[in-house]
């Protein structure tokens, strides 16, 4: 077959997945005002039934999804606030924005949390609340017990993120801890009814896991919580106060189960396989056999890795799953446990231990992994890319690749091979895509 430029083709692919996945784009889709009556995926509201519409939300695409309902909604919004990360603002008229820390939330959170919770006590029986959500919604979104600072949780955050605990695990310990997750919001927000619009960062887009579930109460196992805290060592490093909280009966605010059958509504307007499936269409449009692997790859970065090469090798020795021109598809979230810490994220992490598996392949192939968020941990690259040639290229360079991976430092390897992918921020987050191209 002839030559295929397989990275400025890949490039293109990445710019079809992100587009597929836009919140911006993805609201307008999902949301429709015809005079006074508003759809919202299959609920129908008549507006003039409301007092006033009230705009809340957190997590990184929270901005562009307040964008659109402002675009559709116009002066009908009687007021609104978000939390995002920093830099992830937008132009709004009506909606007041606080930036915040993600991944490790800040006092700039809790204030802006506060803030947007006072705006939702404002809502009463005859109001309505649309409240945005999409990944980074747990750290921005915050309400904690009064007997927890802000370095306790903290601290207890980076310990979480470093232990390779997966975001479920996480997740129900951080319900456990606030006030406003796992169903938390509700207890601010009742009588109003409330809509959430959802973009889904969660393998399999589970509701009670996404921005830990705000508007879904969550019946949390102290069995569950047990084994986690057994599972990863935490209660020997944990703060004092987030101790207590998580080994005792301490319940949220209760929520009346009526309000909560008959006037809370969540839709989930994006995730994962949507990417997936737009880069599968894409793909076949340029003469690739296709195929979605997965969307619900998850476990270490480095297994991962050897399961996705597995494949890729398979593909190009046998014809199996798909003879080439190929292209494999999949998507999640790795984890990474942290031991020595170099600079990196799961998706480079992920490319460079799948460069080790693949080093002895000379047929042409690229590889890459993404964070579909342009942010691929505590740097400014979204992930990383790999092709037959780089394994060699590294010897050249005299870059020794096992070192890279046993100290984490995937970031700095691909500096040096010129090989990381930046998309610079997306405002969208859907986990990791990865796809690779033979």
């Amino acid at each position: 077959m002839p030559k295929i430029n397989f990275k400025n083709i890949a490039e293109s692919l990445v710019k079809k997945a992100l587009r597929a996945v836009d919140p911006y784009h993805l609201v307008l889709d999902k949301v429709h005002l015809n005079g006074t009556i508003l759809q919202i995926g299959d609920i129908r509201l008549n507006l003039e039934q409301y007092d006033h519409i009230y705009l809340l939300g957190a997590g990184k695409a929270a901005a562009p999804m307040a964008e659109a309902l402002e675009t559709i909604l116009g002066n009908r919004l009687f007021a609104g606030r978000i939390i995002v990360k920093y830099e992830h603002t937008k132009s709004l008229q009506i909606t007041e924005q606080f930036e915040a820390g993600h991944p490790v939330p800040d006092q700039a959170g809790l204030e802006g949390s506060q803030a947007l919770l006072e705006m939702a006590q404002q809502a009463s029986q005859n109001d309505l609340i649309l409240l945005v959500l999409s990944g980074g919604g747990s750290a921005l979104l915050e309400y904690l017990p009064d007997s927890v600072s802000l370095t306790d949780l903290a601290q207890f955050n980076q310990q979480m993120l470093a232990s390779g605990a997966t975001i479920d695990e996480i997740n129900l310990l951080r319900k456990k801890i606030s006030l406003v997750k796992g169903g938390g919001f509700l207890s601010f927000a009742q009588p109003a009814k409330v809509i959430s619009l959802i973009l889904s960062d969660v393998i399999g887009d589970p509701l009670h896991d996404i921005a830990s579930g705000p508007t879904v109460i969550s019946k949390i196992s102290d069995v569950s919580i047990h084994r986690i805290l057994k599972k990863y060592g935490f209660v020997a490093s944990m703060p004092d106060s987030i101790k207590k909280i998580v080994l005792s009966d301490t319940y949220k605010k209760p929520v009346q189960q009526k309000y909560y059958e008959n006037k809370v509504f969540n839709q989930i307007i994006g995730n994962n396989l949507l990417a997936l499936k737009s880069i599968k269409t894409e793909a076949e449009k340029l003469g690739f056999h296709s195929i979605i692997l997965s969307d619900c790859m998850q476990g270490e970065a480095r297994d991962m890795a050897k399961v996705l090469s597995a494949i890729l090798k398979s593909g190009m020795k046998n014809g199996h799953p798909l003879q080439s021109p190929a292209c494999l598809i999949a998507g999640g979230e790795s984890t990474v446990t942290l031991g020595k810490h170099g600079k990196g994220g799961r998706n480079q992490e992920l490319v460079l231990a799948a460069l080790i598996a693949l080093k002895d392949e000379h047929n042409a192939f690229y590889f890459c992994s993404i964070g579909s968020d342009g942010t691929d941990g505590p740097t400014d690259a979204a992930g990383a890319w790999i092709d037959q040639n780089s394994f060699k290229k590294s010897m050249r360079l005299n870059l020794n690749v096992d070192m890279y991976l046993e100290n984490h430092d995937a970031y700095h390897f691909f500096v040096k091979m010129n090989q990381l992918i930046h998309t610079g921020p997306t405002g969208t987050n859907v986990m990791d895509l990865m796809f690779c191209l033979f």
